[in-house]
């Protein structure tokens, strides 16, 4: 709550349109703005939430045959908040064109467009399948808990919309393997109507996805890899991870992390070297075994940050032919088939004495033990001289 009301006030919004729980959280926490309630609420209860509106009055009204223009390319169209997973969440400010150009990235890679049956279970993708002007459903799940999702709730979407596409979080797909077994014959016939599945947000192992095609027999199944700052930068299926698998001794003792795949269609990445303080000052480069800082260029990237000017200029690069480069935040290296790996983030790049390491094979590795169920490798110690450590779970867990 304190880190939603940090984004809420840092957007100062003119109006807050919401349910009971969020308006009872607006009123509770004094979040800025008109609000305006979804449903009709009694007398006492409106009072109580400082509600202006219902939808309901302002359609009576005759509000909605007085809107305003329609907006400009260039206008503002949306401020997306990242996770905080790694720091105070920022807001991510998008245009009209940009927001377009997300669509039409979408469109190209998948086939998302006009008329197509869209399941999200992932809340981003909720918002824009409308806006693709596809048929969209949210499976009967709580959102906020994706674990919360079964595989009846996804096949029961699915057979509601003759949906042939599915997006979920990778934390609601591991829920809906779980529960495969509740499955009737009626949902694994309106599953096998599926061709394109996906699942973004977070690395998605390959057994993981594995289970996913075997719910959807005749479903591409894909990983797209991204950021609240850029959508959909790569891509890469279920038989490109198995054929980018590791294959020997000689793979194994490299850089390893996790393949994402090769650059989507109106997408370019390049990758600037680390130095010996594990900062990104190389060149940006598209040479096959450079570890360094993921930078992105794309039409569908964001705008600029709100409020945030330091930040801001802090993530871009220099303008190359016309083209504005973003700043990740992600560690990795393409390898010699121009598939991008994704080796960590920046700030846990360990800093020993011999060079720089980044975490994520190492984890792969230590998990690779059968008593280890996850694995964090982190330095420990002053920069420079800085001692990996595996903070480990093990199976069974231990006390």
């Amino acid at each position: 709550l304190r880190g939603l009301t940090r984004a809420v006030r840092g957007a100062h919004p003119d109006h807050v349109i919401g349910a009971a729980p969020g308006l009872v959280a607006a009123r509770a926490l004094g979040w800025p703005g008109q609000k305006i309630s979804v449903a009709r609420l009694p007398r006492a209860v409106h009072r109580a939430l400082d509600v202006s509106f219902t939808l309901a009055e302002l359609l009576a009204l005759g509000v909605a045959e007085d809107l305003p223009a329609a907006p400009a390319p260039g206008d503002t169209a949306a401020v997306l908040f990242t996770s905080g997973s790694t720091g105070p969440a920022k807001g991510v400010v998008y245009t009209h064109a940009q927001l377009s150009a997300v669509a039409h990235a979408l469109h190209a890679q998948y086939g998302v467009g006009l008329g197509t049956g869209l399941v999200a279970g992932f809340a981003p993708f909720a918002l824009l399948g409308p806006a693709l002007g596809a048929r969209s459903v949210t499976p009967d799940m709580d959102v906020t808990s994706p674990k919360t999702l079964t595989a009846t709730a996804v096949a029961a979407a699915v057979a509601a919309i003759d949906a042939t596409v599915v997006f979920l979080s990778p934390a609601a797909l591991a829920n809906v393997v779980a529960t495969e077994a509740a499955l009737t014959p009626a949902d694994h016939r309106a599953l096998a109507g599926v061709r394109s599945f996906l699942s973004a947000g977070a690395p998605v192992a390959e057994p993981l996805l594995a289970g996913a095609a075997r719910l959807m027999p005749r479903a591409s199944a894909h990983t797209p890899y991204g950021m609240t700052e850029g959508l959909l930068m790569t891509d890469i299926t279920l038989d490109g991870i198995r054929d980018a698998a590791p294959i020997s001794l000689a793979d194994l003792a490299g850089p390893g992390g996790v393949c994402v795949g090769r650059p989507a269609a109106t997408t370019r990445i390049r990758i600037s070297a680390l130095d010996l303080a594990g900062a990104a000052t190389g060149e940006l480069s598209d040479a096959a075994g450079v570890t360094g800082e993921i930078v992105v260029s794309a039409p569908h990237t964001l705008d600029h940050y709100s409020r945030l000017w330091l930040t801001d200029r802090a993530a871009r690069r220099g303008a190359v032919a016309g083209e504005r480069w973003h700043r990740s935040g992600d560690v990795g290296h393409f390898d010699s088939a121009g598939r991008l790996w994704i080796e960590g983030r920046l700030p846990h790049v360990i800093q020993t004495a011999t060079g720089v390491l980044t975490p994520v094979g190492p984890e792969q590795r230590v998990e690779g033990v059968a008593e280890i169920a996850r694995a964090a490798v982190v330095g420990v110690g002053p920069a420079g001289t800085q001692q990996p450590v595996a903070v480990v779970e093990t199976r069974p867990p231990a006390h």
